[in-house]
């Protein structure tokens, strides 16, 4: 199992453990994360599962598509950190990793 750490943008913090394989999404929706909706079921076809990637954990995370950040200019607080939680697999190197949500997903 994986360690997540999901940061609500009023500071509620949610650890979570998830098997590797699944998406970001995935782990915080089936572990009642509220901040994180997925409503499209992680077709990249939404932005209620944006998140923002801290730098210290970019690389692990991998690069964001072309497909991904179009889908992100329909998101809100979007920058450099942000990130579809559909579009990145969980891996064993992401353990303790902290992903953060935007003030507009509560």
């Amino acid at each position: 199992m994986v360690r997540i750490i999901y940061v609500e943008h009023g500071g509620a913090e949610h650890e979570v453990n998830a098997e590797p394989g699944v998406s970001l999404m995935e782990a915080a929706v089936k572990n009642g994360v509220a901040a994180i909706e997925g409503e499209c079921g992680g077709a990249c076809a939404c932005a209620t599962c944006h998140v923002f990637i801290p730098a210290e954990w970019q690389a692990i995370t991998g690069t964001i598509t072309d497909d991904e950040r179009d889908m992100l200019e329909f998101g809100v607080d979007v920058d450099d950190r942000s990130r579809l939680g559909c579009q990145i697999r969980i891996t064993a190197e992401m353990d303790g990793i902290t992903v953060l949500t935007p003030r507009s997903q509560r």
